[in-house]
């Protein structure tokens, strides 16, 4: 009898314990407002990217009973507020830093990073100009202060992901305010190209491979430029240049979670990484990190018709 007692006063405290935390782990679930494939959340999204991260979430909210609302800001006001916790998902055109790696894993959480696909930086020029090609060394002589053939070039916004790019390759800290403009969206860079000669736009490739209906009237009176690479060569954006590397200015797209639970942010990572989603990057323009499978028909006779 005695030892009976001793067993349960032994046991008793762990059941409490584990009925605890059930119920701590239960409170949890319930305080999160979605799941892998259920729920609502928000995702920041480099503008520069949004039409292809829009057109994922159209078919990942179509095959689930999910509802995302993406963000769309600059690159430097989407880790600003990706760092106060203002949202546990984004999509960049990078990957998180040291620094920006080691904040979360001080806070606890484990970043999870997804490459998705492979896009590209561009140049436009209104479509009257002859010229076709572009050197990246002139580009970034020009952004240290050089004067050269370009007359001025065209970004989207100070602080997006195209000028911080560039930036980085010219070993400068900000746009010069000298022969560099700015607008709010890629939209605007475009038509101000298509009405403007002379200028250079700074574009990324997807607001040109997947534009609005109402845009297609400006893309067609611009020019796209080669880019000359550091064996001489002038290397167009197609689709397989951008997925080779051949192209210079290409770049890898990320979606990273730091959501801390499985949520949406796991599952969207999933899908937009996984067959469909790739298929949706092969279709765009952009290209895909792997290569989505292909069906085929295979007939035993020829038909003639």
């Amino acid at each position: 009898m005695k030892n009976k007692r001793i067993v349960y006063f032994v046991l008793l405290p762990l059941i409490v314990l584990a009925v605890s935390l059930a119920c701590e782990n239960k409170d949890k679930n319930k305080a999160n407002s979605d799941s892998i494939i259920e729920g609502q959340t928000s995702i920041l999204v480099d503008e520069t990217l949004l039409p292809i991260v829009d057109d994922q979430v159209t078919i990942f909210q179509s095959e689930y009973d999910a509802k995302i609302t993406l963000i769309p800001k600059s690159e430097k006001e989407i880790i600003k507020e990706f760092t106060n916790k203002k949202s546990g998902i984004v999509v960049l055109s990078r990957d998180l830093t040291k620094e920006e790696f080691t904040f979360f894993k001080n806070n606890r959480i484990t970043p999870r990073a997804t490459p998705f696909a492979i896009d590209a930086i561009t140049f436009i020029k209104n479509s009257k100009s002859n010229d076709t090609l572009i050197d990246v060394k002139e580009v970034l002589d020009f952004l240290k202060g050089t004067k050269n053939n370009i007359k001025g070039l065209v970004f989207d916004n100070p602080n997006s992901s195209t000028a911080t790019y560039l930036c980085k390759l010219a070993k400068i800290e900000s746009l010069p305010t000298e022969g560099v403009f700015s607008f709010k969206t890629n939209d605007e860079v475009i038509k101000h190209i298509s009405e403007n000669e002379g200028m250079i736009g700074v574009v990324g490739i997807n607001w040109l491979t997947q534009p609005k209906p109402a845009m297609k009237e400006y893309i067609d009176k611009v020019n796209v430029l080669s880019v000359k690479t550091a064996d001489n060569k002038y290397v167009y954006p197609t689709q397989d240049n951008i997925g080779s590397r051949k192209y210079p200015l290409a770049r890898v797209l990320y979606i990273i979670n730091c959501q801390g639970y499985n949520g949406l942010g796991m599952g969207f990572a999933s899908f937009i990484a996984g067959e469909i989603g790739q298929k949706i990057i092969a279709q765009s323009g952009l290209a895909p990190v792997r290569e989505p499978s292909r069906s085929f028909n295979i007939r035993n006779k020829i038909e003639n018709k």
